[in-house]
């Protein structure tokens, strides 16, 4: 699978979290959130947290555990909002979902790239 760059905007990280605490970003800036999306991406603790308290986890769509060691994340507050650039192979249903479950819907996708 090709890697893609995926750049992203947060208009208001501060406030930005999902909507059940146990998997929400708790960070302060966006070196944090960073670090927090790097990591659901990369490794599979976040999600297999989220499928464990699901009503039935073996029903979960297996796609969506897909993890890269190799994903990278970026932030940075440009203007009044915070740029993300994201480099992975994985497809943007798994991004969209960790990014939902870590700051809910309080992001836009901006641009896509091949890399």
């Amino acid at each position: 699978m090709s890697r893609n760059r995926y750049y992203l905007s947060i208009t208001d990280l501060a406030h930005a979290r999902g909507a059940d605490p146990r998997f929400a970003y708790a960070g302060a800036g966006p070196n944090d959130f960073a670090a927090a999306l790097q990591a659901a991406l990369r490794e599979e603790g976040l999600f297999a947290r989220w499928r464990a308290a699901q009503p039935d986890p073996d029903a979960v769509d297996a796609g969506l555990a897909a993890v890269d060691p190799g994903a990278e994340v970026s932030a940075k507050v440009a203007d009044l909002r915070t740029d993300v650039e994201l480099l992975t192979r994985l497809p943007m249903s798994v991004v969209r979902h960790r990014l939902y479950l870590l700051i809910g819907p309080g992001w836009q996708l901006r641009d896509m790239r091949a890399a």
